[in-house]
């Protein structure tokens, strides 16, 4: 049998406990929702914003290109986001006592 070490209560887990943390899910879920109203509201509204420039409807293109530079700013701010929860997380360890002392 293998000797036990601290980090082996977490063994059955399919992801880090830190994963699990209640910021990331609601972070995750917020972006989450933003991305389905981004895709389906805006085409579910696209018929209102036709505006006819000869042959060529500029609503469509306004909401295609729109919900692209949303799907950038929605990664940006996951990005930005998971970068700062992190610094809080490194701040904490080093300000927590060591156990090993």
């Amino acid at each position: 049998m293998l000797p036990h070490s601290e980090n082996d209560e977490h063994v059955g887990t399919p992801f880090p406990p830190d994963m699990h943390d209640a910021r990331h899910l609601w972070l995750k879920a917020g972006l989450l929702a933003v991305w389905a109203l981004v895709t389906f509201g805006a085409s579910w509204f696209v018929r209102d914003l036709i505006w006819d420039m000869g042959q060529w409807q500029f609503g469509y293109w306004v909401v295609a290109q729109g919900a692209v530079l949303m799907f950038i700013a929605i990664t940006c701010v996951y990005c930005a986001a998971m970068n700062h929860f992190e610094r809080q997380d490194q701040q904490r360890e080093s300000s927590a006592p060591r156990r090993d002392e």
